[in-house]
């Protein structure tokens, strides 16, 4: 069994190429069956590690989802965190800033949707989108989106400084694999909802933020904030991997129990 951490990292502070990246890849997973057998045991591991962080109460852990639209980020939270408790679980959409967030610095809204200690949070999109939709379609200029990968990372050392543990997914998938899923959307009743003209327009930008990607993801994986690029054409796979280095990532953390405060062994009951 390969370990997820070492083969779908992006090495820290290394140029990234996404043409490198075999989207349909499943490593050594053959099949599905197999797929879902190890998320189902990764799940029940997840759960105890959860609940282990959420005892200690010291440390938190931030999951941060990006990825092209349609890439399965939605999925990955639904199929993923299903089984984790959500009375320690916060999950933050990134959309376009309006009111008080557009009157504070880019970082602003992020930093107040970080995990408390003893959570997990995850982003659904992020502080990311700021040097992606924001570089693609010109929203500031080069020179004020350039620096933003330097604040970026001193952002994140910065919470990894203060105990929480940071872990990024770049869920990639082809343009091919984006279309055929923006068809299903179109096709199924129950997904016409999440298909929006604007996503036809956005696709003519796909190799502008492919290049986004590759810079933010090069510039921005670092040993206490790594990226893993998870190849996302197949979602059974792409499930898998990400519960796997979640798994790992949170099995390093070396969580345990507190002591209690008092000893037990002397409380009598009457």
């Amino acid at each position: 069994m390969p370990n997820l951490m070492r083969d779908l990292i992006a090495p820290p502070d290394k140029p990234f190429r996404i043409a490198k990246v075999k989207t349909n890849s499943t490593l050594d997973c053959k099949d599905k069956q197999e797929a879902l057998d190890r998320l189902a045991k990764n799940l029940d591991r997840l759960s105890v590690l959860q609940y282990l962080l959420y005892a200690e109460g010291k440390r938190s852990v931030l999951v941060v989802l990006q990825g092209i639209d349609a890439g399965g980020k939605d999925g990955t939270i639904r199929n993923v965190m299903s089984r984790m408790n959500p009375q320690g679980v916060q999950v933050t959409a990134f959309k376009v800033p309006e009111g008080a967030e557009k009157r504070h610095d880019y970082l602003w809204r992020v930093h107040n949707a970080v995990p408390a200690r003893g959570e997990i949070g995850i982003f659904n999109r992020s502080h990311y989108e700021d040097v992606l939709v924001v570089r693609v379609h010109n929203l500031v200029p080069k020179e004020v989106w350039k620096r933003r990968y330097d604040e970026i990372n001193n952002f994140e050392k910065m919470l990894a400084d203060n105990d929480t543990t940071i872990i990024k997914f770049f869920l990639v998938i082809s343009k091919d694999e984006q279309k055929r899923r923006f068809e299903e959307r179109l096709q199924d009743k129950t997904k016409n909802w999440k298909f929006s003209p604007a996503d036809i327009e956005e696709r003519k930008y796909w190799d502008d933020y492919m290049a986004a990607f590759e810079d933010a993801i090069g510039k921005c994986s670092k040993p206490w904030a790594p990226w893993y690029v998870i190849p996302a054409d197949r979602k059974w796979y792409r499930n898998l991997a990400v519960s796997e280095i979640l798994v790992q990532t949170m099995e390093r953390m070396k969580l345990a129990y507190p002591k209690p405060a008092d000893d037990l062994a002397k409380i009598e009951f009457e």
